[in-house]
């Protein structure tokens, strides 16, 4: 079956009720037939039993299962946040002494990892330029255990070739994660160019209108499996509600990726020459330096746009205060379209030269945009920059 048939059709065995729509498994704790059969549990890792929601819960591995099948993984592990799978990933495969080489454009959260705690624990990182990958496989050392990149990225949106990045691990046996949370497997699926892992924050596009938190790490059975045993005995678990209501959201998110494509690409266009704009940022644009790459690893552009206000810091909040129907906050993937501004806001704990070098200038806008009459976003747009 097709990946997107999947999304709709996977679910678990039917209980005696029939139900059509799958079930929400709200329990703690699951009972046992007999105390050598309780035992058995604990004592027998391989067996397929469950013990408690922070180990495994049905609802949860239907979700896990899902996302399997649309990214074309072997196994998964839910967590209760985007940023505990991503955390949870490195301290599962990186120790005292190791190194990691990521890219330098992430996600605000990741580089207060990466600078403030890493440090601490003897791991340490380098940063590389998206926009030059051929300085990667310089960077590897002998205890480089893993190389890190989000694409596109979070807030500048860079691309960068997976396959080129999945040689270079490949040939010095180091691990490739990728965090897929701005494409979803809807857009982009880089176990299909070597990626090991693939992490979502699911708390984005995959629940689509802004309703709970939820992250997941997709892979290799071997690595998930080691990844399994941190989070059930650390707890970044995810909610069995949070669960069923992904789950569900699940069975729409192609349909809700190429509608949220098709705005963001017309109001890339309708706003690619405003005067009052430095530059319009999105992967589907030919003006997008990485247009190429975008176009033969992603079926489409995703649904997040950015720009550059001529103003700067101060136009960019002006911007934001004369919104009249988009909403202001920093989540994003959401059926409401979102503007955030990232230098006051999401990545406001780096320097302005950290900023500056992954692409975060004063006036940049991040847009989400949403599954909205298009044109009614671009007039929002179009009147808060006049």
């Amino acid at each position: 079956m097709h990946p997107q048939t999947q999304a709709i059709r996977l679910q678990r065995k039917r209980t005696n009720e029939l139900e059509h729509s799958t079930p929400l498994f709200l329990t703690s704790s699951f009972v046992y037939e007999s105390a050598e059969n309780m035992a058995a549990a604990f004592t027998d890792d391989s067996l397929e039993v469950n013990i408690y929601s922070r180990f495994s819960n049905p609802t949860v591995d239907e979700f896990v299962g899902k996302v399997c099948a649309m990214e074309g993984a072997e196994d998964g592990v839910a967590t209760g946040t985007g940023m505990a799978a991503i955390f949870s990933t490195f301290m599962t495969f990186l120790g005292q002494g190791d190194h990691i080489v990521s890219a330098s454009a992430v996600f605000g959260s990741t580089h207060t990892i990466f600078t403030k705690y890493m440090p601490k624990w003897g791991i340490s990182y380098s940063y590389f330029d998206m926009s030059k990958p051929e300085t990667v496989e310089a960077m590897i050392q002998s205890n480089t255990k893993m190389l890190y990149v989000e694409t596109p990225s979070n807030p500048g949106l860079d691309i960068i070739d997976l396959a080129f990045l999945g040689e270079i691990c490949r040939k010095h046996g180091s691990l490739f994660v990728v965090d897929n949370c701005f494409a979803t497997p809807a857009v982009q699926r880089p176990i299909e160019f070597g990626a090991d892992l693939v992490i979502h924050s699911a708390t984005k596009f995959m629940d689509g209108q802004g309703r709970v938190l939820g992250g997941v790490v997709v892979g290799r059975e071997d690595l998930i499996h080691e990844l399994y045993l941190m989070v059930r005995n650390t707890g970044p678990s995810m909610s069995p509600f949070n669960a069923w209501v992904l789950t569900k959201s699940l069975e729409t998110l192609y349909l809700r990726m190429d509608k949220h494509a098709e705005n963001a690409l017309a109001v890339a266009k309708a706003l690619e020459s405003h005067p009052q704009l430095s530059f319009v940022k999105y992967p589907y644009l030919p003006s997008h330096p990485h247009y190429d790459i975008a176009r033969k690893q992603m079926s489409n552009g995703g649904g997040i746009l950015t720009f550059e206000l001529k103003g700067g810091l101060d136009a960019g909040r002006s911007f934001l205060n004369a919104l009249k129907m988009i909403s202001m906050t920093n989540n994003l993937g959401d059926s409401r379209t979102i503007a955030s501004h990232p230098a006051s806001t999401t990545h406001s704990k780096l320097s302005s030269a950290e900023q500056l070098a992954v692409g975060i200038t004063p006036g940049l806008v991040r847009v989400s945009v949403g599954l909205e009459y298009y044109q009614d976003i671009i007039d929002d747009i179009v009147q808060a920059l006049g």
